[in-house]
């Protein structure tokens, strides 16, 4: 059994407040030690000479344990009531008293340093009781936003994400704590509303063409006759809401793959990918007269070829679709410090500033929310998702005579042949 699951199953559960209460307790406990240890250490050396009146005292008990050392206490005792001592005894007797003083001091000394470390230890171990009760009623105080933050949590759901803690303690730890957590509901919130917003969009997109093709139907249906050149019609817009909700469903899946992160990556240029989009809008640039410029140097980077490929083909689909006739489009790849970009520039109508960033979320347009014929306003929401699993950067500037400048950078991969073959 693991040693955390033994001292889970032998000691239960501990709170945070109750190990906050243990750590005041044991460090009372440390430290008094300690300090009971070198405080005692000190008082006994400031006794040496004790050691000496020991070592005297020792050897006196040893050699003048005598019945004639005896009675000549007694004399000496005596001295101020019988007749006077000669000097021998009362040489004798002054080494009598300073061994009896000795004694007495050494006692003394002996009986303080008990009671100094028996009262110690008797205020260390009830300062480890008061510590670990202060630590105990302060571990309260101190975790109560935790408390605030369980509780938020707890509350918060999908349909209850307006919980906030909002804690107003002081700028330390747990209200770093308590406002992250604050954070992280706020973007859960904004989450979970573009979501559903995404899927409203999404039902209403898929639901306009289908409404279409059944409307075409029922009106072709309810005709008394039906000519070929009028079916032929029919089956002509049918195909066209078809091609609509099939690009749609297409935007959607590569939008949801792209969200999902990135599961290989391999060496992917910019350069030929830029080559390729270019090439395949080439009739639908012809068609509206727009002049493609390309100033294209190799670009390598690593990540999934089919987002890449489909990231920049938007890019230069979107400057196509939404340009004057006659306009221009700038397609730019390249390195730079360490990153390789792609920079697309095309005319166009005139872009608020206070635009851009909502023109990269989910069919979103410059003119209305519907649909009109240019696309299905996913083009840039799959962009800057693309460009967020491979961990890019991903800038959008409005031109002062009207149209658009988007340009994405990543970090930048050793060029090899075999993606410099490729073109």
């Amino acid at each position: 059994m693991p040693p955390i699951e033994t001292r889970r199953r032998f000691f239960g559960r501990r709170s945070v407040r109750a190990r906050i209460a243990l750590a005041c307790a044991g460090l009372f406990l440390l430290t008094g030690s300690a300090f009971v240890a070198v405080t005692y250490t000190l008082a006994d050396q400031s006794f040496a000479a004790g050691s000496v009146a020991r070592q005297s005292v020792a050897n006196q008990t040893d050699t003048n344990q005598t019945p004639a050392q005896t009675e000549l206490a007694k004399i000496c005792e005596k001295e101020k009531l019988g007749p006077p001592l000669t000097d021998e005894q009362l040489a004798q007797c002054k080494t009598v008293f300073a061994g009896g003083a000795q004694a007495g001091a050494l006692y003394q000394r002996d009986h303080d340093l008990r009671q100094l470390l028996l009262w110690s230890l008797v205020g260390l171990v009830g300062g480890t009781f008061v510590a670990g009760g202060l630590g105990w009623a302060i571990g309260k105080r101190i975790l109560n936003p935790l408390h605030k933050v369980t509780s938020a949590a707890r509350r918060a759901s999908q349909e209850h994400l307006d919980e906030r803690i909002q804690h107003d303690g002081p700028n330390d730890e747990l209200k770093e704590l308590a406002d992250t957590f604050d954070d992280m509901l706020n973007r859960l919130d904004l989450a979970f509303v573009s979501q559903r917003r995404f899927v409203a969009n999404a039902s209403h997109e898929l639901r306009t063409p289908l409404t279409s093709m059944r409307t075409l139907i029922d009106v072709a249906m309810a005709k008394p006759t039906r000519t070929t050149e009028g079916l032929e019609t029919l089956v002509g817009r049918v195909r066209d809401a078809v091609d609509q909700s099939e690009a749609i469903i297409d935007g959607l899946l590569t939008l949801a793959r792209s969200d999902r992160g990135l599961a290989v990556r391999e060496l992917v240029d910019l350069e030929a990918a830029a080559l390729d989009a270019i090439d395949q809008t080439t009739t639908a640039a012809r068609e509206s007269d727009i002049t493609v410029e390309a100033n294209l140097s190799p670009a390598p980077i690593p990540g999934d070829r089919i987002l890449i490929e489909r990231l920049v083909a938007n890019l230069v689909d979107n400057a196509i679709r939404y340009n004057f006739e006659g306009g221009s489009i700038h397609v730019e790849t390249g390195t730079a410090d360490g990153q390789s970009y792609l920079s697309v520039t095309n005319s166009g109508p005139l872009v608020q500033e206070s635009k851009l960033p909502s023109l990269f979320e989910p069919f979103t347009r410059l003119e209305q929310r519907v649909t009109n014929g240019q696309g299905v306003g996913l083009g840039l929401s799959i962009v800057a998702s693309v460009v967020a699993a491979h961990g890019g950067r991903l800038e959008a500037d409005a031109l002062a005579n009207g149209g658009l400048k988007i340009t994405v950078r990543f970090a930048s991969a050793p060029q090899v042949s075999e993606v410099a073959g490729r073109h």
